[in-house]
């Protein structure tokens, strides 16, 4: 995967002086792939035309990605800062990057899987109080509950999932100083206990340990494997999935792209309703509302992939029931 360059969706620094200063300016930043981003940005575009602004008219957009090297975050920050953006968008990791970098300037926050008031991007829910506030995947209950949900949907697919025996839980702890990874193992420990099975941690610190971690989780002979949500991850996934494949086994995770790219099961919130509601807070914000008044929101959409190709080539048979309630089904 290529790392550290700008994203090609950026203007190219000779193309700054041709924006109309005038207008405000949107500035969005992204620790992901370009590939991922596409269907994003056009969310967060989405939910500011939904407020009545008109891109070129009301507005100026600019954007930034990662390519999942997150040390370059800061810079990027620094880059679009230099432009003086009326609000920030900013999704995951890239939200605290700009928070911690510029603390003074306003941004929409998405994207984010951790409390925003544990690690200090607001003061509460209701009231953020700062120059920050933005929407949440977590819906009451936090990732705890998804991950229990989540659970809930395997082994509705995969029945007799207490006699697997064992399932690894490939993860980074040390992204967002672990708080989400320890959510979800919290979450994963608590019904399988419930359920009679055990997991396994298989830690991921760099992409060089993603051969190095699925082998060692196959050579403990694991029967079934969850994918953290961690960005580390999810920023990777083209790299990751060909190691699940070769797995064999049956998968389950967090985010629709990965139930696209190849897991059996994804449930999560739903990403590009995110964006586009940051958008919406984007738009607010450039007519003058403070973000310490807009109140954070929690998730109320959420999406469940089922990944049919996989289910067949694992010789798995998926209920009807789940069928049904998928809002995705990938043949």
């Amino acid at each position: 995967m290529q790392v550290g360059g700008g994203a090609a969706i950026a203007l190219p620094m000779g193309a700054w002086a041709q924006k109309d200063t005038k207008l405000p300016l949107v500035a969005v930043l992204f620790p992901g792939t370009e590939e991922l981003f596409k269907s994003r940005l056009a969310a967060v575009r989405l939910g500011l035309k939904d407020e009545g602004l008109v891109e070129g008219q009301d507005y100026v957009l600019e954007t930034r990605t990662a390519s999942g090297d997150f040390s370059q975050l800061p810079r990027f920050a620094r880059e679009l800062d230099a432009l003086r953006p009326r609000v920030f968008v900013a999704a995951a990791t890239a939200a605290g990057v700009v928070h911690s970098v510029l603390p003074d300037r306003q941004l929409v926050f998405t994207a984010m899987a951790v409390d925003p008031v544990t690690v200090g991007l607001a003061e509460s829910y209701r009231k953020p109080g700062g120059t920050a506030t933005g929407n949440v995947m977590n819906t009451v209950g936090g990732e705890e509950s998804l991950t229990a949900k989540r659970l809930g949907f395997f082994k509705e697919l995969v029945p007799k999932i207490e006699l697997l025996g064992m399932i690894g839980v490939v993860w980074n702890p040390q992204s967002l100083q672990g708080v989400l990874s320890r959510q979800e193992e919290t979450a994963l420990q608590e019904v399988s206990s419930q359920l009679g099975f055990r997991f396994e941690n298989y830690a991921i610190i760099t992409p060089d340990d993603f051969e190095r971690v699925f082998d060692k989780a196959l050579s403990d002979e694991v029967n079934a494997l969850y994918i953290s949500g961690d960005p580390l991850l999810t920023v990777n996934i083209s790299r990751v999935i060909p190691h699940v494949l070769a797995a064999g086994k049956p998968t389950f995770g967090a985010y629709p792209d990965w139930g696209r790219a190849g897991l059996l099961l994804t449930y999560s919130t739903d990403a590009l309703d995110g964006f586009r509601r940051a958008g919406v807070y984007a738009a607010k914000i450039v007519r003058g509302v403070k973000p310490a008044n807009l109140p954070i929101e929690q998730a109320s959409k959420f999406w469940l992939v089922v990944n049919l190709k996989t289910a067949k080539q694992l010789g798995i048979s998926v209920p009807p029931n789940l069928l049904m309630l998928a809002d995705e089904v990938i043949e």
